[in-house]
């Protein structure tokens, strides 16, 4: 974690400076295309729902569908990568929580459905919980939802 700290306060001081210097615009920092925040939307919709989902089938005892829906958790959070990499927002808490959706995503593929889905929900919570704070983090959350 803090090395995590220690990167993101020198992309932030790089970013100053870069700035301050006159090398790029300032208000070329951080804008966002309406085109991009609606792909932010739907790929952190689309987060969302399937853990949710995911979470839900576990309470069920559903191994199936927890590997079904980390999976597609893990493709949004990809999704959610791309976009924010190939635009000019600089989100790197977002990044972090995303690269930890992936992470426990993939270890629930790497159990399996053959698991006990006790044994999967573990890395699924996880994973709930780590998109919730990069959609937080990215302010896409709807409005009445925590």
């Amino acid at each position: 974690m803090e090395s995590l700290k220690s990167r993101v306060l020198i992309a932030l001081v790089e970013a100053v400076a870069v700035v301050g210097l006159g090398l790029i615009p300032s208000e070329g920092v951080g804008s966002v295309t309406q085109e991009t925040e609606s792909a932010l939307q739907e790929q952190g919709n689309g987060l969302m729902k399937n853990v949710e989902d995911m979470v839900a089938h576990g309470g069920m005892g559903d191994a199936n569908a927890i590997v079904y829906h980390c999976g597609q958790a893990g493709r949004y959070a990809e999704g959610l990568l791309k976009e924010l990499l190939s635009s000019d927002r600089r989100q790197s808490q977002a990044v972090g929580y995303l690269n930890e959706v992936i992470q426990q995503c993939k270890r629930v593929s790497e159990i399996g459905p053959h698991a006990d889905p006790g044994l999967l929900l573990n890395p699924a919570i996880k994973a709930r919980a780590a998109a919730r704070e990069s959609i937080k983090s990215l302010g896409l959350m709807k409005t009445g939802k925590s």
